[in-house]
Order: structure tokens, then sequence, then C-alpha cells
């Protein structure tokens, strides 16, 4: 039965804060935690043991920030936002907003050491999303509609002083209440953030961003790689059903349950895949030492692996070489099958294809530089 003060078509201004009025760590939801919890102390001891965290750092955030985008029907693909990246190349307003999602989960990461987790840091990644200043919303009329029916599915509340209200008490929630399973916070503070829809846009994509700061703030990640919303866009319908089966039917925990699902499903995926970067690493440099010593060198091997488009400005800018002699790595590089040339613009990249298949495909085969890669 739905709750007597709850419509789609009239603002939700009967929200209810945080904690709602049912247990949360029901004994389901409790052994999902323990699950969830030890996929993602796997990931992150994997990634510590990655000696160059830029490697991990500049790549996944940017396949979680194209999910996250594609979520809200702003599609593009990894390649072009990789190429986009290397700065010569012009990219389309899809990827360019892709791209700014990118950035906002990497300046909310860093503003971490100076600010907690909270409206401020809202509101500055959702200025970073879509570009223009975003602050809690002042005015009416914000509505969400089924794209297909044209259906209004949900009215959030309104008013400044009633959101500013909400959001102090989630926040509070997710820093205060200890009590409770940081993971069932997040899941139950994601679900709250959505129902507040506190700007006129960017909300499901900052409500994401947020997820992934909240990870590293109580220690369960040390940096913004787990691929959440590799899981959501493939469990999109049944992703929106749950949100909004708590604002019509109170269900709680089919929510948590699913959030939960999806966090150790994802920190298992992005564990598998952090291993095989670590192989073909490993494997790159072993075939540049046989083939060719005189190419090896670790900054030459970070440089590769930090971004699979490599311009000859990366390797002068991080003082491996100076152009010519950088000129002349890459395209040595490209002789030995490790790189090929792509022309763009007046210039050069060299794309790392084995890398960018790794983080392209669900394959997680590295084949030794020489043979064919498999078909994905």
């Amino acid at each position: 039965m739905n709750p007597p003060e709850w419509s789609p078509t009239v603002p939700h201004d009967h929200l209810a804060p945080l904690p709602p009025p049912v247990e949360l760590e029901t004994r389901a939801v409790l052994k999902s935690c323990v699950a969830a919890r030890v996929a993602l102390a796997e990931l992150k001891q994997a990634a510590q043991l990655i000696p160059n965290q830029h490697v991990l750092i500049n790549t996944l955030p940017l396949l979680e920030a194209r999910a996250s985008s594609e979520i809200e029907n702003v599609v593009t693909s990894a390649d072009e936002m990789f190429r986009a990246l290397s700065g010569p190349a012009s990219a389309d307003p899809a990827t360019r907003e892709a791209l700014r999602h990118r950035e906002a989960l990497m300046v909310g990461y860093r503003e971490l050491e100076r600010r907690p987790l909270g409206v401020r840091m809202a509101e500055l990644v959702a200025t970073t999303i879509k570009g223009v200043t975003m602050s809690v919303r002042r005015g009416s009329g914000t509505q969400l509609v089924n794209q297909a029916t044209g259906r209004v599915i949900y009215t959030p509340p309104q008013g400044e002083q009633r959101l500013r209200g909400l959001l102090g008490n989630w926040e509070r929630f997710l820093h205060e209440r200890e009590d409770i399973d940081p993971l069932v916070r997040l899941a139950a503070g994601h679900y709250q953030f959505e129902a507040i829809h506190p700007f006129s846009d960017g909300n499901g994509r900052t409500g994401r961003v947020l997820n992934s700061l909240f990870l590293i703030d109580v220690g369960l990640l040390s940096a913004p790689i787990l691929y959440l919303s590799r899981y959501l866009i493939q469990h999109k319908a049944e992703y929106y059903r749950h949100l909004l089966a708590v604002t019509a039917e109170g269900e709680w925990e089919p929510w948590i349950l699913f959030m939960l699902r999806g966090i150790e499903e994802t920190a298992a995926w992005t564990l598998v895949k952090i291993e095989a970067i670590r192989v073909l690493v490993e494997e790159t440099a072993d075939y540049l030492k046989r083939v060719d010593p005189s190419l090896y060198s670790r900054e030459l091997i970070d440089v590769m692996f930090e971004q699979p488009y490599v311009r000859i400005a990366d390797l002068v800018e991080r003082g491996i070489a100076k152009r010519q002699t950088a000129s002349t790595y890459l395209r040595r590089l490209a002789e030995v099958g490790v790189v090929n040339p792509l022309k763009a613009g007046r210039g050069k990249l060299f794309v790392h294809e084995k890398l960018l298949s790794l983080l392209t495909r669900d394959s997680n085969e590295v084949v030794p530089y020489g043979l064919t890669q498999a078909s994905p």
C-alpha cells in the first residue's frame, strides 16, 4: 500500500529523514554486507599492489564516468573519451560531458583531503559535471518523467529551506551513524540524495560520484576505482524500479540488497581487470627487454599505461626524453608492435591497443606481443 503522503505528481515534501522508521540491517542485508566488504577489501589490496597508482586512477574513473553518463542517456565510448583526453582530437558534446563527469570524480577525490563529504561537495561535483554553477534548487517545477511515455513518475520536494534541511540530515546520517554498516549507509544515502533531487540537473551522476567518494571517505577503498555504474547500466530498469519502490512502498531491503550485490559483483569484476592490467604491464616490460633493451625504462612503461593514447609531448613533459628522442622512442615502439601510430590533426597519437582492449572489453585475455588478439 502506498504511503498516503506520496503521489508521483505532487511534490514529495513529506520525504522522511534518515534513518527511516524500519530495520535497515536485516539478516539478509548483514549477510550481503559481509560478502561485499570482503570483495572491496580484496580490490583495495590488489589496487595498492600496482606500483604506479596513476595506471588505475587515470583509467578506471573514466570507465565509471562513461557508464554513469550513459545511465542518463549521455552516450559516448571509452575509446572516444581516451582519445579526447589526448588533446588534439575534437570531441563531440556527449564525450565532453562525460569527460566532465570524470573530472568531477577526480576533483571530489582530491577535495576529500580538504573538506568532508557533504552538501558543499555535492555542489562542487554537480558544478563540474554540468560545467555551470550548480546550487540547491530554489524554484519549483522539477519533475522526473518517463521518457518513453511522458508520464510523471516522481516529483521531488520543493523549497530551498526544506531541501537544505533534508540534505543536512543526509550529511549527518552518512557521517554520524557509525552504528550502521557503511555500505548500508551508502545505499540508504544514495536513495535519499536521489529522492531529495537537490539540483535542477545532474542529480543521478552527482549521486553516483558521491558513492565512490564515500567508499574512500570511510576507508573501504583508497582511490575511485570501483566501476559500479557498469552494474547499474546493466540493470538500469531494476535500478530505477527499486528507487521508486522505496518511495512508493517503503521497500528498503530489496533496494539495499540490490546495491550490495552491485558492489560485490563490481568489486570482483574490477579486481580481475586490475590483475589483467598488471599482467600486461609485466608482459610489456619483458617484451621490451627482449626485443630492444634500450627502449625499456620504468618511466616509459608508466606513461604507456596511464592512458592508451600516448603523445610525444607526454614523454617530454615527464622528463623521459627531449622531443626528437621521444619521437624516436615512440616510432621504435610502433616498429616492434607495442603501439600503433594514429594521425591526429597535424600530429600523431600512438595507441597502446592491448591496454585499450583491456579497458574497453570484458575480456581479460592478455595475448603476447606478435600474436593476434582474439575477438571479444
